[in-house]
């Protein structure tokens, strides 16, 4: 009911990111956020962590040790890992990791259920970390002027969020999955202007907002969400330009052909629908730049 209610009334608001916000706290529920005001004034528990990462994933178990081990070193104290009814080797990767306590592992059935995690994340770990980063498994943030991401969050501790741009990264011609790490297979990257990158992706103060609108931004209790240049965020982000000289997140969105087919094959998380299409793949293998 809420999602019904939040598309009428936000679709009459002509600018789009106070149509986004609305729309994002009519689906939250003004019961819901009534209830979060009042709980966010008389809890004052100090956060366990600094920095986490929610991500959902369906059969990406190959890929986590990579995309932990790197996010670790770059600052992440805590994981919150959704395993969207996977059929492959997550949970004996993941197993090191959830036993160590840096990975918190929940079973997630369904279909597109991406929102729902995140929803999930923000209730239960509202008050256990500092930030919360949104990303999926092809997604590395990747910090350029700073040494660890917390360092370079450390900048913006009276935003509500920040909006970090995508840099994309094609498959680079490999039709087939080889040995090694994505960083090291996939080094072509797109023009740094190219209209795709201006997708964002949050890294969100739980305390400061209600929930997750899509999977790029946040409907914000109060204040504006930052660039990561630290200028307020008054326009939605395809109009603006990409920034990827301060921080950029690394977005391995094809991987070579075989690894998109298999991708294709067994269906996303989150999308409107159960497969991916080669045109996805057309549209994102992005070669224009390889790096040094």
């Amino acid at each position: 009911m809420n999602k019904v209610l939040a598309e009428i009334i936000a679709g009459v608001i002509p600018h789009k990111m106070t149509r986004n916000r609305w729309r994002g706290i009519l689906r939250f529920g003004l019961f819901n956020a009534v209830k979060l005001m009042y709980e966010l004034k008389h809890n004052n528990t100090q956060p366990k962590y600094y920095l986490a990462v929610c991500a959902i994933a369906k059969n990406e178990g190959p890929y986590f040790k990579e995309w932990i081990e790197w996010h670790h070193k770059m600052g992440v104290d805590k994981f919150y890992v959704y395993d969207n009814d996977s059929t492959d080797c997550i949970k004996e990767v993941l197993a090191p990791y959830i036993e160590s306590g840096l990975v918190e592992y929940t079973f997630f059935p369904g279909f597109k259920k991406q929102l729902a995690a995140y929803d999930d994340c923000l209730e239960k770990h509202r008050f256990d970390t500092r930030w919360i980063a949104f990303i999926d498994l092809d997604e590395f943030i990747v910090p350029i002027k700073d040494k660890t991401i917390p360092e370079f969050l450390s900048r913006f501790e009276n935003f509500p969020a920040v909006e970090v741009n995508w840099l994309i990264y094609g498959s680079g011609g490999a039709k087939t999955k080889q040995p090694g790490t994505m960083m090291e297979r996939f080094k072509y990257h797109s023009l740094p202007g190219h209209y795709l990158n201006r997708h964002v992706k949050s890294i969100v103060n739980p305390r400061r907002v209600f929930s997750m609108i899509g999977c790029h931004e946040v409907a914000r209790i109060s204040g504006y969400a930052a660039d990561s240049h630290g200028n307020l965020i008054k326009q939605n982000f395809w109009d603006r330009e990409p920034q990827q000289d301060v921080i950029r997140i690394n977005h391995y969105a094809v991987r070579s052909y075989e690894e998109f087919v298999e991708k294709q094959s067994r269906g996303r998380a989150a999308g409107k629908t159960r497969f991916i299409t080669m045109q996805y793949f057309n549209r994102y293998d992005l070669n224009d730049i390889k790096d040094d």
